[in-house]
């Protein structure tokens, strides 16, 4: 029978290397990973602000300027509230 329990530096019978839990470096899956949320949350943002920015002009009685400083109210806001504050201790 096979030994399950391999040097994780040494090969199997395939010729790949023998994956050990807590081995892996994850490095770029995590800078990966902060990439993505850091793109989704200030892109909801932009988003947000373009939305309320074209509601507010297009609706009836609607005004260019009145949607231009609803959008950068909401932009304030939204960057108080979402810029980094302390990071988690994991």
């Amino acid at each position: 029978m096979a030994d399950p329990h391999h040097a994780p530096d040494a090969p199997n019978a395939h010729g790949h290397d023998v994956y050990v839990r807590g081995t892996q470096h994850i490095e770029e899956q995590a800078s990966t990973f902060a990439l993505f949320m850091g793109m989704a949350k200030w892109g909801s943002l932009l988003i947000a602000a373009l939305l309320t920015f074209l509601v507010m002009w297009f609706q009836p009685a609607g005004s260019f300027f009145g949607g231009v400083i609803a959008a950068a109210v909401l932009l304030v806001a939204g960057w108080w509230f979402l810029k980094s504050g302390k990071k988690a201790q994991h």
